[in-house]
C-alpha cells in the first residue's frame, strides 16, 4: 500500500511537468459582441496564434491589420494560424471599433479591453504590438510598430511554428 502511494505521488509530480504552460495572462475582457471573454481561452488547437493589441486612431495598427486581413484565408490554409485582434479603444470610443471592423471586412476575432487590463498584463506599452504565440501557448517572438511588408516577415515565423518550410 505505501508503495503504491509513493508511486502514485511521484508520478503526479511527474505529470505536473507535462502541464502546458501559457504565457498568456487570465485577464477578463470582452468580444466585439459585448460577451465576457478569459484570455487564458486565447488558444488554436496546436496552431500558431497571431495576438494584435491595436486602436482606432493608430493607422499603422489598421494597415497592419488589414495587411493580415488581406492573406488570413490563405494563412489559416496553409498554417492554421489564428489571429486575434484586441482593441484597447476606452468606453468614450468602442461603439465605433464594430462599424470600423465591418467596413473593413476583418475576419479574424476582434476583442475589447476597455479598462487596459489585457494590455497591461502582456506589458503593451505602444502600439501596434504583436505577439506570435506557438501553439502550447508560448510567446515565441513580438514586435511594436508596422512597415509595409512587416506581415510577411512574421509569416515566414507563423510557418516555421506550425513546422512548413
Amino acid at each position: 500500500m505505501k508503495k503504491i502511494v509513493v508511486f502514485l505521488f511521484l508520478a503526479a509530480i511527474g505529470m505536473s511537468g507535462f502541464a502546458q504552460q501559457s504565457d498568456i495572462p487570465s485577464v477578463t475582457i470582452k468580444t466585439i459582441k459585448g460577451q465576457n471573454f478569459n484570455t487564458s481561452d486565447i488558444s488554436n488547437d496546436g496552431k500558431p496564434i497571431i495576438l494584435s493589441f491595436w486602436a482606432l486612431w493608430c493607422k499603422p495598427c489598421q494597415k497592419e491589420l488589414d495587411a493580415f486581413n488581406e492573406h488570413y484565408e490563405t494563412w489559416q490554409q496553409e498554417t492554421g494560424v489564428k489571429i486575434y485582434a484586441v482593441s484597447i479603444d476606452d468606453s468614450r470610443s468602442t461603439s465605433r471599433v464594430l462599424p470600423l471592423v465591418n467596413g473593413k471586412g476583418w475576419e479574424f476575432e476582434i476583442l475589447m479591453d476597455v479598462n487596459g487590463d489585457f494590455k497591461r498584463a502582456m506589458n503593451v506599452n505602444m502600439i501596434p504590438h504583436t505577439f506570435l504565440i506557438d501553439g502550447n501557448g508560448k510567446i515565441v517572438s513580438q514586435h511594436t510598430s508596422y512597415f509595409d511588408g512587416a506581415e510577411l516577415e512574421l509569416y515566414e515565423k507563423v510557418k516555421k511554428i506550425a513546422g512548413i518550410k
